[in-house]
């Protein structure tokens, strides 16, 4: 009896066991898929040659949907009509149906590049390429090489490199309305590229950063890069291509009247030598002055006296280029003076304290400007108008850490209707030398002189430059704890600037060399480096 009653508590552990066991829980489900789509079948086949159909079906092992399939995916040659593809959603199959009318005798490649994934843990199928050609067999040249830029130390990505075949009907303005004959994109930041499937031949060899991305060359809006002379396939040359953005060619704008005495003369490209004159018969006593939008490419023309007429014509001159236009003359207000400083606050060293003016400047009063110091001393000032941009300029001598208050008296500055300011006040301050870092520059294999060496921050505005005529160190001063890009541009036509290139004259723009690794500038410290240019 004993020994039964000991195997109850041992027959009651052994239900609870089971009990236990069916407890509710979350199954782990095993590993996370990591395995990207895999192909069942094609119907055609890849690499299929004598392509005659309109309809191509990809199907894999499980289901798939299309990620930025507009970004990623490069159809080469390129189609006037875009081809349907699906899924929309989630699918099994992959299907391309071509609207376009194919080329004879022409590889076609469809690179998908990221945009095919996985339906459940988004597995990227990279870089798949369906090929078909529409002959007897499929091109299978190849052309590498790089894209840079010729302003920025690492190219824009993407950028678009293709090749224009070169035949009999083949003239350069083919690339400002013609689709290229083979497309391509750079890989990344490198700018490495690989156009693939290309049959033998001559073709010219360009890459365009686009802002449509329609495959055509939009100097307004494009960057562009070329070889000057046409490539041969097969090669087993590698090509360098320098991005840049041409000048448009000058264009006058339509000019409109913004004030009872005021017009604007809008304009695109350059223009050294811009000049306006009247052809309408005007008053005796009419004159007139004109100065530069210190922002966008305007010239803002004053007149009086105001004119009692319907319109104005003008003759404007750039150059040989000679425009005859227009203005119908509204009744609108007089403008008053109104002076603003261009920049307030901290003011280096070095800097000059700027006004602006809405109405042309004629003349000032240095008497009626007093620079005074925190002491309450007057400080010496010199005045100057900058006609060019319509700004009076006041240097004075200034110490670190000091602030300023720069005063103008009622008349100090008469406008071209000889009104004058108000009293006018404006603060300024300076920092300590040790807040900034200096930099000393040497350079090393110079091939020829001019140049112009700059220092641009991370948005590449320049922050200073300096001129060299011949190999001396470079000392920059004042400069604000940052990251700097330091670069070397050849001044080859000796203008003072640097100059971009032109297409269709196959120039190219001049060198721009950038230093190895950013520069870091920190304050009270002082950096000695040596540029070894290659």
């Amino acid at each position: 009896m004993k020994h039964r009653l000991l195997y109850i508590p041992i027959a009651f552990l052994f239900i609870l066991s089971f009990v236990d066991c069916a407890k509710k829980g979350t199954p782990s489900g095993g590993p996370r898929d990591t395995i990207p789509p895999i192909i069942v079948r094609s119907s055609p086949e890849n690499y299929s040659t004598n392509f005659t159909g309109d309809e191509i079906e990809i199907r894999f092992d499980e289901y798939i949907k299309l990620k930025d399939l507009t970004k990623e995916l490069i159809i080469s040659p390129p189609m006037k009509y875009a081809p349907i593809i699906t899924p929309l959603n989630t699918s099994k199959t992959l299907k391309i149906k071509l609207i376009d009318t194919l080329k004879p005798n022409t590889t076609y490649s469809f690179n998908f590049g990221k945009s095919i994934v996985d339906n459940n843990e988004g597995n990227q199928f990279e870089y798949f390429k369906y090929i078909f050609s529409t002959g007897s067999y499929i091109d299978s040249l190849k052309l590498t090489g790089k894209v840079k830029d010729a302003q920025l130390i690492a190219p824009e990505i993407p950028t678009t490199v293709m090749l224009y075949e070169a035949g009999e009907t083949f003239n350069d303005s083919l690339v400002f309305t013609e689709k290229p004959t083979y497309i391509t994109v750079t890989k990344d930041s490198t700018g490495t590229f690989e156009l693939t499937n290309l049959k033998e031949g001559n073709y010219l060899l360009l890459a365009l950063k686009e802002k449509n991305n329609d495959y055509t060359f939009q100097p307004k809006n494009d960057k562009i890069g070329f070889v000057k002379q046409l490539i041969t396939l097969p090669t087993d040359s590698s090509y360098t291509l320098t991005l840049f953005k041409e000048i448009s060619d000058y264009k006058l704008a339509r000019p409109s009247q913004v004030g009872k005495n005021h017009i604007v003369f809008g304009y695109e490209g350059r223009t050294d030598s811009l000049d306006i004159k009247v052809l309408s018969e005007v008053p005796q006593d009419y004159v007139s002055t004109v100065f530069k939008d210190e922002k966008t490419d305007t010239l803002h023309y004053w007149f009086k006296p105001a004119v009692e007429t319907d319109s104005l014509i003008f003759k404007v001159t750039n150059r040989n280029e000679i425009d005859t236009t227009t203005i119908r003359m509204r009744e609108l207000y007089n403008d008053s003076l109104k002076i603003s400083a261009v920049k307030t606050g901290i003011l280096k060293l070095k800097d000059t304290f700027k006004l602006r003016a809405n109405m042309p400047l004629v003349s000032f009063d240095a008497e009626k400007f007093q620079v005074m110091a925190k002491d309450s001393s007057l400080v010496e000032a010199t005045i100057r108008l900058n006609k060019e941009y319509n700004w009076a300029e006041v240097y004075f001598p200034k110490k670190e850490e000091q602030s300023y208050s720069i005063e103008l008296l009622p008349g100090a500055l008469t406008d071209f209707f000889e009104k004058t300011n108000d009293t006018l006040q404006y603060s300024v301050n300076t920092r300590l030398a040790s807040d900034y870092g200096t930099l000393n520059l040497a350079l090393i294999n110079v091939n020829q002189f001019p140049v112009i060496v700059e220092m641009v921050d991370s948005k590449y505005n320049i922050v200073t430059e300096a001129y060299l005529t011949e190999n001396k160190n470079v000392f920059f001063d004042e400069l604000s704890p940052d990251k700097y890009f330091l670069r070397i541009i050849y001044d080859t036509n000796h203008n003072g600037r640097w100059d971009t290139g032109n297409f269709l004259n196959r120039m190219e723009p001049e060198k721009i060399i950038y230093y190895p690794k950013q520069i870091e500038v920190r304050a009270n410290w002082s950096l000695n480096e040596t540029f070894t240019l290659k």
